[in-house]
């Protein structure tokens, strides 16, 4: 009997000891890795603690969880999942692949049923993939069912940006938001600010050099810089940058949504209905087709246009070299101090533009550019998205089983939790708290950041979302847009025959998923073929081709442009 007596209560010492163990490793990362938060230290500490006890279960079990290779989510994996290590007891690995990698095995896991990864961060432009498959566990359904109990307090869904983007068209919330970043305007302010190219630009154009509001003044200011300023300070400058080589990376350079900022889809927020910015109409949820003939707008006149404009300024306006380049080739030249402006700017490279000793960073830190909304295309409408916003989301399947997905869920809180998200947010500028958004230690960045945070803070801010429900099987889709889009760009086919191509071969992916009948909710119906001017003919997208399709170029100051986001918000 005593010697029991014993053993319990060594059992009971054993068990203190453990639980002092986490609670010692909560405070030491909060006191020392987590110091920029919304929430005070008792908060953190309480936030922890939740973990901590809802751990208990999941205790030296091995879960691995995986996203693509950005800042944000190398700070996950070097920080978070080890903080998580310690502080839950769950050794959690988190992987770091590329996107088009993530993409596979989760198509893989999803084909399979195989168990890869415990947890995927994917992004939500796998919406219409997601709902419409049933292979994905709703985030709704773990936290009103198995995982209620291990849903955390303080998680505050309200506080979050973009679950608009994670949420399907039955009301549900599929995915859970870890990082997003817009895709925006970038242009060299201190340029733009001198005087002699001030007055220049306003003999050959008639009004002033300033942001862009509209593609015309982006043309006319492209032509400026690469025709007729040529050379800054000895170096020969140019007005735009772009990329074109046949590259999987086309194909997001026109998903992420080079169509919606021309106009060519219907109005409406998170994603124009029922044309969206892919030009795929839906009827009742059902994609119906993406071809002008079955009322679909990819390959209609403000496609066309876009296509063209795309082809025309990377050919006259960008650097020779970016003909032959990838997105990731092309993503740091702006840096490199020659080129005046871009149209297509990912937020995700602002850390990456703010470093010291570049060419575009003054001696004291502050950027020489600014980001500002992106120009709109002549088709574009009040009321309709005007360009991209990535969305990485927390995805769980349904054949990971069910104790391990939980567990990740656990992690997925945990690296969104305010305890963390702040300090996530300074170390990846990827935000997703709205009160991240507005804190002191935003504010005091924002000098450093060339405008991300006053775009976050603004009310512009809405109209700048991912890909939406209406691509049924977004890994199939997204992969024909790079193969007909090069044709574009090399010049083997007009961009009329190019979008052609790409609109009938999305509707043959579409007509193949309607027959397997494999997407039980709201899989493809597809319209039978029709005369094109049909569908022209009816309000709305596909839009009949404009009579001008360059109307007289309009700028903003920038200065003024922030003015009108304060007083909006």
């Amino acid at each position: 009997m005593l010697s029991a007596a014993v053993g319990v209560a060594c059992m009971g010492l054993s068990l203190h000891a453990s639980a002092d163990q986490y609670s010692e490793a909560a405070e030491k990362w909060v006191n020392e890795a987590f110091k920029n938060s919304t929430l005070s230290k008792e908060e953190q500490l309480k936030e922890m603690e939740w973990f901590i006890k809802a751990a208990e279960q999941f205790r030296g079990m091995d879960i691995n969880v995986v996203s693509e290779t950005i800042a944000t989510h190398e700070y996950e994996s070097n920080v978070l999942a080890k903080a998580f290590s310690e502080i839950t007891g769950i050794n959690l690995t988190h992987t770091l692949i590329q996107e088009g990698d993530v993409i596979e095995k989760l198509q893989t896991q999803m084909q399979s049923g195989r168990n890869i990864y415990d947890g995927y961060v994917n992004d939500s432009d796998l919406i219409g993939t997601h709902f419409r498959y049933g292979k994905v566990v709703a985030v709704e359904d773990i936290m009103n069912g198995a995982g209620k109990d291990l849903t955390l307090p303080t998680l505050d869904l309200d506080d979050f940006i973009g679950l608009d983007f994670t949420t399907g068209p039955d009301g549900k919330l599929y995915q859970l938001p870890s990082q997003q970043f817009a895709n925006l305007y970038w242009f060299r302010a201190d340029w733009f600010e001198r005087e002699d190219l001030q007055k220049q630009f306003k003999e050959i154009y008639g009004y002033d050099l300033g942001v862009p509001v509209n593609w015309s003044a982006y043309e006319d200011i492209a032509e400026f810089f690469s025709v007729h300023v040529k050379e800054i300070d000895g170096e020969r400058v140019y007005g735009h940058m772009d990329y074109g080589k046949k590259d999987p990376s086309l194909g997001w350079r026109f998903t992420d949504a080079w169509f919606s900022m021309a106009g060519a889809g219907d109005k409406g927020l998170p994603n124009g209905l029922p044309v969206d910015e892919w030009g795929i109409r839906v009827e009742e949820c059902h994609p119906v087709g993406s071809s002008v003939s079955r009322g679909g707008a990819t390959n209609g006149p403000a496609a066309v246009y876009a296509t063209e404009k795309y082809v025309d300024w990377l050919r006259e306006y960008a650097p020779p070299e970016a003909q032959g380049m990838t997105f990731s080739e092309a993503g740091p030249v702006p840096a490199q101090g020659n080129v005046a402006q871009q149209i297509f700017w990912y937020t995700a490279f602002t850390a990456s533009m703010t470093k010291d000793g570049l060419p575009v960073v003054n001696e004291d830190g502050t950027p020489k550019w600014r980001m500002a909304p992106s120009p709109r295309g002549p088709y574009w409408e009040e009321g309709m998205k005007l360009g991209y916003q990535d969305v990485g989301s927390w995805t769980f399947l349904d054949s990971t089983p069910e104790k391990r997905r939980l567990a990740a869920w656990l992690y997925a809180q945990f690296t969104v939790s305010k305890t963390v998200s702040l300090e996530k947010t300074i170390a990846g500028l990827t935000p997703i708290r709205e009160s991240d958004i507005e804190s002191e230690a935003m504010t005091e960045m924002a000098p450093k950041l060339g405008g991300l945070v006053e775009f976050y803070r603004s009310p512009a801010r809405v109209q700048w979302t991912p890909t939406g429900t209406n691509v049924p099987d977004y890994p199939k889709l997204a992969q024909l847009w790079w193969q007909y889009i090069a044709q574009a760009a090399s010049g083997e086919a007009t961009p009329q025959e190019a979008l052609d191509g790409l609109a009938q071969a999305q509707d043959r992916v579409m007509e193949r998923l309607e027959r397997a009948n494999v997407q039980p909710t709201c899989g493809p119906k597809l319209n039978e073929p029709r005369d094109p001017q049909y569908w022209l003919d009816q309000p709305g997208a596909p839009k009949p081709k404009l009579a001008n399709e360059k109307p007289q170029g309009k700028t903003v100051a920038y200065d003024e442009l922030l003015k009108t986001w304060e007083e909006a918000r």
